[in-house]
């Protein structure tokens, strides 16, 4: 009989565990203080027990949804938003449980993704927030911010929390990302919802899914060169596992991206490995997102001409898709610093490529100068520039050229602005035929379009270039 008795309790305790275990929540990235998108059909999702049935109900129209748990205890349904705007809250209710999330923004979703230079911040030295502790507390700005972390599977959770931006919270997010996300708060005027995803030293395959690396000769011995370091992960796909997959389920308006250091010994193929990668992300959130990048800036490397070859490589990406790219030469305080400052202006210039491309304002000014074509006229080549509608700043004295001939042989050009056009000469060069521009891990050029955007450094000769140690 007391054996009968200790096997009935264990029973009944096995019961009410399992119905303990299979208690509705929710992933952290569904939660009080988010942001979702607005104008579209957003996912609500969770988990519970199996056959459970989950009631969505939404404040900014009061309507109820509904939707049976699986048999692997988890459930999602597609809940239409309005235009931006609240707060409101949204109630999910199940059979012994119901969750009410407060203080719920409808706005503006970007994902702020990356290395160091995205994941710098005010806690690890960044300057440019320290003027903003004063006025940064904006109900109309939320973080989300992922903790790093890696797994050889993918996930479907993360341990972060959304967060009000203030003074507090500012502190620990990226910059880059912040003042993203404040110029678009402040020329739209709706709340703007940051989920920033970013680790320092990262290569680009960690934020790719492995099997697109693994498939791919060209990627997967690229991939095979990259050299371990410590807290430095380098293995495909491990942090898109963990830090990326849990997000795709939640609706977001576009990526941001500042990123390539980690892959400057690698730069021949970073291009292919970059566009995989984008074109991954927008198969994984089911929409053609766009996403806007910044161009690495000059450095010190210690092999020569990899930080100009990583720039080639994405300023060519400029061809896939729905993308855009910042350059950022004349923000340099010293090429010894691979954290360059003035994260504002980086910050604001990703967010006029996405006012202007994505939320289609025609009052901004966005576009980098580019170099169009060439034109020999005796001892002297002129450049026709893309994006420079109204001129240039500097007239004279333009730096950062260099010239040659049919054999190569480059010398520096002296250059100036004539009729719109950039004209380069050197004497020794008595007919010029190529051209290369701020071509060079440290290399800066002062070419400035009238609105103060640089010109894009090029190269218009396809000659192998030196990649030896730095001796």
């Amino acid at each position: 009989m007391k054996i009968k008795s200790i096997v009935i309790i264990f029973i009944c305790s096995c019961c009410i565990g399992g119905k303990l275990s299979a208690q509705l929540r929710l992933p952290a990235v569904i939660a009080s203080d988010m942001v979702l998108q607005q104008n579209d059909s957003v996912a609500i999702w969770g988990w519970a027990g199996p056959g459970e049935k989950i009631f969505v109900t939404t404040a900014w129209d009061n309507k109820t949804d509904s939707v049976v748990t699986s048999n692997g205890a988890k459930w999602k349904l597609k809940v239409k938003t309005p235009a931006a705007g609240g707060p409101y809250n949204i109630t999910i209710a199940g059979r012994s449980k119901t969750i009410t999330l407060q203080n719920v923004l409808i706005g503006e979703v970007w994902v702020c993704s990356g290395q160091s230079n995205m994941e710098w911040s005010y806690n690890k030295g960044e300057k440019d927030t320290r003027t903003e502790m004063a006025t940064a507390a904006n109900p109309n700005i939320r973080f989300f911010q992922i903790p790093k972390a890696t797994a050889a599977t993918l996930q479907e959770d993360t341990k972060a929390t959304w967060v009000v931006c203030d003074s507090n919270t500012l502190k620990s997010f990226s910059a880059v990302g912040y003042f993203f996300g404040k110029h678009l708060q402040q020329q739209l005027n709706i709340p703007i919802g940051l989920i920033n995803t970013s680790w320092g030293g990262t290569p680009a395959e960690v934020w790719t899914p492995e099997e697109l690396v693994s498939s791919d000769i060209v990627l997967k011995t690229a991939a095979a060169k990259l050299t371990p370091a410590a807290g430095w992960p380098n293995a495909p796909g491990i942090a898109y596992n963990a830090m990326v997959a849990p997000v795709t389920p939640f609706s977001i308006a576009g990526a941001i991206w500042y990123q390539g250091e980690s892959n400057t010994s690698t730069n021949d193929t970073y291009g292919k490995l970059f566009t995989t990668m984008i074109d991954a992300w927008r198969l994984a959130w089911k929409k053609e997102i766009p996403f806007y990048y910044v161009q690495i800036a000059p450095y010190k490397y210690g092999s020569n001409n990899i930080g100009a070859l990583l720039q080639e490589a994405q300023t060519k990406t400029m061809a896939h898709r729905n993308v855009g790219m910042v350059v950022i030469t004349d923000l340099i305080d010293s090429v010894t610093n691979i954290h360059p400052s003035h994260k504002r202006t980086v910050g604001n210039r990703l967010a006029n490529w996405a006012l202007a491309d994505t939320y289609h304002k025609t009052d901004v000014v966005y576009k980098n100068p580019v170099y169009k074509s060439k034109e020999t006229k005796g001892n002297k080549i002129m450049l026709s520039i893309d994006n420079a509608p109204n001129g240039f700043q500097n007239k004279e004295g333009l730096t950062g050229f260099y010239i040659s001939g049919e054999t190569e042989n480059w010398l520096p050009a002296a250059g100036k602005v004539e009729k719109g056009k950039i004209v380069l000469w050197n004497k020794q060069v008595k007919q010029p035929v190529f051209i290369r521009y701020g071509f060079g891990n440290t290399l800066v050029g002062n070419v400035l379009s009238t609105e103060g955007l640089p010109l894009t450094p090029f190269r218009t000769d396809n000659w192998s270039v030196d990649q030896s140690p730095v001796k």
